[in-house]
């Protein structure tokens, strides 16, 4: 069995070391509901991928909660419609009034 000859200092051992970490996941906002979700999975909360319904998140929930869920949804689009609305083209005035 091989025997070190060396210590080894700890700044050698740690830049061994140094790609070992946690990483933060990466999370893109659900197109329907806008909660963060990971890429390329269906969202779990509203049941949707890609803009089709995959599964229906609604039918496994009781009333109460059903009802709940619901206006969740129907306030997170009415948010985004707001959204999209203001963030039309910039005209030329506008241009000139925002700074930079």
């Amino acid at each position: 069995m091989a025997v070190p000859k060396q210590k080894h200092t700890k700044s050698r051992r740690d830049k061994r070391r140094a790609h070992i970490f946690l990483k933060v996941p990466t999370l893109i906002p659900c197109p329907k509901c806008g909660r963060l979700i990971p890429p390329h999975t269906v969202c779990p909360y509203c049941g949707y991928y890609k803009g089709v319904e995959v599964i229906n998140v609604l039918k496994k929930l009781e009333k109460k909660e059903r009802k709940k869920r619901e206006k969740e949804i129907k306030e997170r689009e009415k948010e985004q419609k707001a959204k999209a609305k203001t963030a039309g083209p910039l005209t030329m005035e506008e241009l000139s009034r925002k700074k930079f």
